[in-house]
């Protein structure tokens, strides 16, 4: 059988498209151990020019997620996938192979070495994208608006820069409206970054929100610059010895002069997480009189007692999240799935002692799900299956 012919089976068979007769001459042809070379090669050719697939006609958003399925195989994968014409032979006999075209689209499951994963659709990694308050009330979209000035208030003008950036120009002093704020907000599967009017820079991750005055150059005397977060944040504090920086949580306090330093204040997590890079930060518990100084290296957990625990960390581990990176120093499944719902938008169900098992590695927020759960998946103690956006993770 010439070669161009199987080529041409193989792309009908990938896009649900064989008639009867073909399908009949297709299931021959599997069923033909001599041709499995001449099978190998036209999956190849598929496989390194992708766009002689026949599949960009396919109903509502199949075409797309077969193209995106298959361009994320890497060549490490070719083997795995040369092999599901023999998987689905066996399928053939019982049910058909029309049918099983069909499902091959509508239901992709991706055998690993190591355990399985199971997934009708991929889901793609958070990007860039907030929405940004103001103290009159306006909402502004500032993943959607362009470039260029947003807003004028408080005696400043608010820019969106071509990095994406929302930028605070300071205009005037603006002293009668020290008290607005302005509110910037992430949904899950969104982080932004905002410079404040005094030069600090602020990353905010994904489901979190930053309060904080619309303008810091009305301060007079030795007031301090007060910003209010929930969830995550880096900052970036611009030094001020007159205006102490005060991170204020739902149960801590964080003041500083200058300094670079993370907190995670999600209300899922156990304890409160901050983090020094560089500089001296005070953490101060609000329910109980405790409070204690961070030295760079160190990391402060403040517990939902109140109580302040210190231990060493790697902070460069800590702002991963920032360079579009999650380091995970053997964390429990449940922790790790935790974070990742927050970027992917996913919802996620434990079976088994699976929450308890741990992980330790660095993965890219850049790649889809299923990659991801590969990883980790990879190292033999767990299982996961994709359903819509609802994970499974099992033993």
């Amino acid at each position: 059988m010439r070669k161009e012919r199987i080529t041409y089976l193989y792309q009908q068979f990938l896009s649900g498209s064989l008639s009867p007769e073909e399908a009949e001459e297709w299931s021959s042809l599997l069923e033909d151990h001599k041709l499995e070379a001449a099978l190998n090669e036209a999956i190849d050719n598929a496989y390194d020019n992708i766009a002689v697939l026949e599949i960009q006609n396919l109903p509502g958003n199949r075409s797309q997620e077969i193209f995106d399925f298959i361009i994320s195989q890497s060549p490490a994968h070719a083997k795995q996938i040369k092999l599901w014409p023999r998987i689905l032979t066996v399928a053939a006999a019982t049910i058909g192979l029309l049918g099983i075209c069909v499902f091959m689209y509508q239901q992709f499951v991706v055998e690993k070495q190591v355990g399985q994963i199971v997934y009708a659709n991929d889901v793609k990694p958070g990007k860039e994208g907030a929405t940004l308050t103001l103290s009159n009330g306006k909402k502004i979209n500032v993943g959607n608006v362009a470039n260029g000035e947003l807003a004028k208030e408080s005696g400043v003008v608010i820019r969106k820069t071509e990095n994406g950036q929302i930028v605070y120009d300071i205009q005037g002093q603006g002293s009668e409206d020290a008290g607005k704020l302005n509110t910037l907000s992430t949904v899950r599967g969104q982080t932004y970054q905002v410079m404040l009017p005094d030069g600090t820079k602020i990353w905010l991750n994904a489901s979190s929100t930053l309060k904080y005055p619309a303008n810091f150059g009305s301060l007079k005397g030795t007031s301090k610059r007060v910003v209010v977060l929930t969830g995550e944040a880096y900052f970036e504090v611009a030094k001020n010895k007159s205006h102490p920086f005060v991170v204020e949580t739902d149960q801590q306090n964080v003041e500083v002069l200058g300094t670079h330093f993370n907190i995670n204040s999600y209300a899922d997590e156990p304890s409160i997480k901050t983090t020094l890079l560089e500089g001296i930060v005070k953490v101060s518990s609000k329910s109980l009189n405790a409070e204690t100084v961070l030295k760079p290296g160190e990391q402060a957990l403040l517990a939902p007692s109140g109580t302040i625990a210190v231990k060493e960390t790697d902070g460069d581990d800590a702002i991963a999240w920032t360079s579009s990176k999650y380091t995970f120093e053997q964390e429990t499944m449940e922790s790790i799935m935790r974070t990742l719902s927050r970027w992917y938008d996913i919802e996620v169900e434990f079976q088994g002692n699976s929450r308890n098992k741990t992980f330790g590695g660095t993965i890219s927020r850049k790649e889809n799900l299923a990659m991801i759960l590969d990883k980790i998946a990879f190292t033999g103690g767990v299982h996961f299956k994709i359903e819509g956006r609802r994970i499974t993770v099992r033993d």
